[in-house]
């Protein structure tokens, strides 16, 4: 299993972003999936996750109606859209998967995923 996060950078206050996370070794749609972040000096939350059962989605309050996950099952691909972006989503930005299927209340706990991507780093700044 291998997971490769792409499309960081450097955006300003309101802008927007697409990262990628290119999964190979394993079938997206079999497995749920997740984006996760973390900032300096902070602790690593969870962002967004598809729930490989039925495709279910889950969001953050701080990201809802600003970010989008979606994944493209022909190119094995997981994206995060990500609009309106503000300071305070500088982090930099992991994808992950579970080899298990972990309750709705737990989707986007980091210590139920057990596959992760190298970091894309993030940063939203005037």
């Amino acid at each position: 299993v291998q997971l490769q996060a792409s499309g960081g950078g450097l955006v300003q206050p309101g802008g927007s972003l697409r990262l990628s996370c290119a999964a190979s070794g394993f079938t997206l749609r079999a497995r749920t999936i997740a984006w996760f972040r973390q900032a300096p000096g902070k602790e690593r939350e969870g962002v967004s996750a598809i729930r490989a059962t039925n495709g279910a989605t889950a969001y953050a309050d701080s990201v809802k109606g600003r970010f989008t996950i979606s994944r493209d099952n022909t190119e094995n691909t997981l994206y995060l859209q990500m609009n309106a972006l503000e300071p305070q989503d500088t982090a930099v930005y992991y994808c992950a998967t579970t080899s298990g299927n972990p309750i709705w209340s737990n989707i986007l706990r980091p210590d139920y995923y057990d596959y992760w991507g190298r970091g894309t780093q993030v940063t939203v700044s005037s």
